[in-house]
């Protein structure tokens, strides 16, 4: 079973995809950025304030698929510049309790869309 999820309390896909797509008891989770659901506003005045908003828009889809970030699994993170990962690391690790985090990666990749210093994609279960 293949359920959409979408909720205005996160940024609209910026193209042909949805937040996320709940299949039978896995939720998977689009990429997100720094967009101000209540603006679509980009937010880049730093990067600490763009992981923030990140996490909050990953939260934002996570309640609407009514789970939270304890039933996360895998997370993906993507920056532009890996001299930003302990400052995006600090910020996300307050999400999660260290013993139960879920598996992730960390890549440096060469642009994110918009040009935003940080991308997170999640998968979670029920």
């Amino acid at each position: 079973m293949k359920k959409i999820i979408n909720t205005d309390k996160a940024p609209a896909p910026l193209g042909p995809y949805n937040q996320a797509v709940l299949a039978n008891d896995t939720l998977f989770i689009s990429g997100q950025i720094a967009i101000d659901p209540e603006t679509n506003e980009l937010l880049t005045s730093d990067v600490e304030d763009e992981a923030k908003q990140v996490m909050k828009n990953l939260e934002a889809v996570l309640k609407a698929a009514e789970m939270t970030f304890e039933n996360v699994v895998k997370s993906s993170i993507f920056l532009s510049d890996m001299g930003n990962f302990a400052k995006i690391n600090e910020i996300y690790g307050a999400y999660f309790d260290e013993e139960t985090a879920p598996a992730r990666e960390t890549v440096a990749v060469k642009t994110l869309p918009k040009n935003v210093n940080v991308e997170i994609s999640m998968i979670a279960v029920r």
